[in-house]
């Protein structure tokens, strides 16, 4: 019988410190969808330089919620970076708007990804999901490569804490990831080249 392919939906990959991939060196990726064609996530600890009042001057809307518009736009990883995505809350029906947008991927067990603009719309009328992290690009992996690169230590992963990425500071983020396991940064470098 095949062995059950692995599924690291809905969990974090934290870069280790060998991680040859500088464009991922020091990143916690949170996983959106993982399966036999591949691998795609988004970065949550690398903010870039604009602000999400920019990215809604730029699509031509206002954003008039003062709790998001100082909010950083995060790299979300090398792919498609003019194409941004917004990893938010699952929505419930009980907001009134039956929480679907025209291109929202749900996340199984975990938040949605929406990569369509009436969830910057709904944002910008002060409606919409309350907790947003909105990226540029994605972090993409082809079919096996995900696991090939897990299977040189590239990344470590773990059952993702939505906390993590709405409710902790950026700086903070990679370390708390990390304390998920049990672990620290520090622990990571001393375990490097003791083979």
């Amino acid at each position: 019988m095949p062995a059950e392919p692995i599924n690291f939906t809905n969990q974090f990959l934290i870069a280790m410190p060998g991680m040859g991939d500088g464009t991922f060196a020091g990143t916690v990726v949170y996983l959106c969808e993982h399966n036999e064609k591949g691998a795609l996530g988004l970065v949550i600890n690398k903010p870039i330089d604009i602000k999400l009042k920019n990215l809604f001057e730029k699509v031509e809307l206002s954003l008039d919620r003062e709790d998001l518009a100082e909010a950083p736009v995060y790299f979300g990883g090398p792919v498609q970076t003019e194409r941004g995505f917004v990893l938010h809350e699952r929505l419930g029906g009980e907001s009134g708007d039956g929480g679907h947008y025209n291109s929202s991927l749900q996340i199984p067990g975990g938040l949605e990804m929406t990569t369509s603009k009436d969830v910057l719309e709904a944002l910008s009328h002060g409606a919409g999901p309350k907790k947003i992290l909105v990226t540029l690009g994605y972090s993409g992996w082809g079919a096996g490569q995900l696991e090939d690169e897990m299977s040189r230590n590239g990344w470590i992963n773990v059952n993702a804490e939505p906390g993590i990425i709405f409710d902790t500071p950026v700086e903070q983020r990679y370390d708390k990831a990390l304390s998920l396991l049990g672990i620290s940064a520090g622990m990571l470098s001393q375990a490097a080249g003791h083979a």
